[in-house]
């Protein structure tokens, strides 16, 4: 899956399209759009825990991208200059529903053990895998909305998705230093209530997850046949990650990292969908020179 900061991504490329777009090709704004839109929408699924609202988020940034496209200056890294935009809208936009059941890892650990831990025979365990899947996407998905936008954005980019420190700090106009500071505390903040809390990181605390899944499809608050989550996509997070990127691990921090680059990414989108929208609407397309 090619994305936008793999080290086959052509910025000559990018400016080609760029410059036929803003000359009216749409071919060209089509192009551009979809080597950049399942890694926007893919960022917005993990800072909005809803496939609706990073759906929502996306067409709103690449809405923003393209009013603003006749400013780019060809001065400069087009890759950059997007995606300050992208960071910028995912940052500023309004606060989705979601976020606001959302508080404190402390109070989500709290609700977490609120939900009941009833008895699994092994014919409920094999029943419940896939349900379990969801139940573990779920929960990781909501320990990162339990941090700051900032330090959400700067996690999954920096650390889930592999971009280089200096890279991360030209997009979030910052030194490379206070990148690497900010992506450290998320971590650490990560790290310490999973090694508490998730069996997947340490044997010591039980696995929960399919007896936490049978417990809320008892309370009607997991659907296995409308599952948000666990959607059967063949493409994971970690497709999106840059192997062999220089970014410096710690290796204590591995286990929960490749925890959230197994989540499902979304790599293929219906043509009548953000593109389709954003082609046929005669009012953005003033903003470029198609006639």
């Amino acid at each position: 899956m090619l994305h936008p900061f793999s080290r086959k991504y052509s910025e000559k490329n990018d400016q080609e399209l760029v410059k036929k777009a803003l000359e009216g090709d749409r071919k060209a704004l089509d192009s551009l759009i979809q080597v950049h839109q399942p890694f926007i929408y893919n960022v917005a699924w993990k800072m909005a825990h809803s496939p609706d609202d990073a759906a929502d988020l996306t067409q709103e940034t690449l809405i923003k991208v393209i009013t603003k496209l006749s400013q780019f200056d060809f001065k400069s890294s087009f890759r950059t200059w997007l995606y300050r935009i992208v960071v910028n809208e995912f940052l500023q936009s309004k606060r989705r529903q979601r976020e606001e059941i959302f508080s404190t890892l402390e109070e989500y650990g709290q609700t977490l053990d609120a939900v009941p831990n009833p008895e699994l025979t092994q014919e409920e365990e094999i029943e419940l895998a896939e349900a379990s899947k969801e139940m573990q996407f779920r929960c990781l998905s909501g320990m990162l909305m339990c941090l700051s936008r900032e330090q959400r954005l700067i996690y999954i980019l920096g650390d889930t998705l592999g971009i280089d420190h200096n890279l991360g700090a030209e997009i979030f106009d910052t030194s490379p230093q206070n990148f690497r500071v900010k992506l450290h505390r998320a971590r650490k903040d990560l790290y310490n209530f999973m090694e508490n809390k998730c069996g997947l990181v340490n044997k010591r605390n039980p696995c929960r997850c399919p007896k936490k899944a049978k417990a809320l499809m008892q309370q009607g608050a997991l659907n296995p046949e409308r599952m948000e989550f666990n959607q059967g996509f063949k493409a994971k997070i970690a497709g999106f990650v840059n192997q062999n990127h220089d970014n410096v691990r710690e290796n204590l921090l591995d286990k929960h990292t490749f925890l959230y680059q197994g989540h499902p990414a979304k790599s293929n989108f219906d043509k009548e969908t953000i593109t389709d929208f954003i082609l046929h609407d005669r009012e953005l397309m003033k903003y470029l020179s198609v006639k």
